[in-house]
């Protein structure tokens, strides 16, 4: 028997190549005639309307519906700049790894499985020279269906071996990013990497010029996976539309923090995107809308439980 997740993640599925108008044949056949998605073979309602964005139809008491209202805001039209998201798994006291950088896995395997389900919803992800030293992240979808994104990695200074698996393993396609005007030795050079130089100062990357880079490529959708130095950046700079947060249930005590930025001297200038929570296994999800200017106090209270 089917589970309700995978159900309601074949619809999403389907609905994210309707927006980009690509055959719908991912398991079950869907059909979209431009207002409604629907299975092709029936003939009861549609399951989804699309009205500059798309709409459940379903019930709320339907079992895949959980899974429609999670990953449904991901798949809005965009302008002309792309939907930049971000995601991070913590503990309780704000660590993404312990001192010693040991991160595997920090979060369950729910919220695992939901990261590679952004990452199937993307056209590329982001992460650091950092993420890569510590992780060898294979940045694949390799546990949910769905195409694997473009590898985009962030090393400035050209310090990661080639040896890396998203260097060398061929299961995607790759950018590597350099600050302009740093040499690229030939020993780093593969077939399996693009390599392209973007403008940095003060150690940081021009991160509106590679966004602007990652358009003039067709990459629209942008997941920021890590670590978090990375999503920091992309989030003092204010690029971040869209944050998912998996706080796990236990304490490192002392680590690698997640998310650090200046500090606002009141507490009233802080951030406070409005969350939508949702429970992930043994973990917590918040959805941050980073673009919502909704009290948090509107936000919705209860906490949907995806698995």
């Amino acid at each position: 028997m089917t589970h309700p997740y995978n159900e309601g993640w074949a619809v999403i599925r389907a609905a994210a190549a309707a927006a980009r108008g690509l055959p719908l044949t991912n398991g079950t056949q869907y059909a979209f005639d431009g207002k409604n998605l629907r299975v092709a073979t029936a003939a009861d309602r549609p399951i989804l309307a699309f009205d500059r964005g798309w709409q459940s139809l379903l019930p709320a008491t339907d079992p895949r519906q959980t899974c429609l209202d999670l990953y449904l805001p991901l798949l809005e039209p965009l302008e002309q700049t792309p939907r930049v998201l971000a995601q991070l798994g913590q503990s309780l006291d704000g660590f993404i790894a312990t001192a010693s950088g040991h991160s595997h896995f920090v979060t369950g395997p729910t919220s695992i499985r939901h990261l590679h389900c952004l990452r199937a919803l993307s056209d590329c992800v982001i992460v650091g020279a950092g993420t890569v030293a510590a992780d060898n992240p294979r940045l694949t979808t390799r546990l949910v269906s769905g195409a694997n994104p473009v590898r985009v990695v962030l090393d400035r200074q050209l310090r990661l071996p080639i040896t890396h698996s998203v260097f060398s393993d061929g299961q995607a396609s790759t950018l590597r990013v350099r600050a302009r005007g740093v040499p690229l030795p030939s020993a780093l050079i593969s077939r399996n990497i693009e390599d392209v130089e973007i403008d940095a100062s003060s150690g940081k990357f021009d991160l509106r010029a590679l966004l602007a880079e990652l358009w003039s490529r067709g990459l629209r959708t942008i997941l920021v996976e890590g670590g978090g130095v990375t999503v920091s950046a992309f989030l003092e700079a204010g690029l971040i539309d869209r944050m998912h947060i998996a706080v796990a249930p236990f304490v490192i005590g002392e680590g690698r923090p997640g998310l650090r930025i200046p500090s606002a001297a009141q507490l009233d200038d802080c951030l406070r995107p409005p969350p939508r929570v949702y429970a992930l296994g043994g973990d917590v999800l918040f959805d941050c809308d980073m673009r919502s200017h909704a009290p948090p106090e509107d936000a919705p209270g209860i906490i949907r439980r995806v698995l």
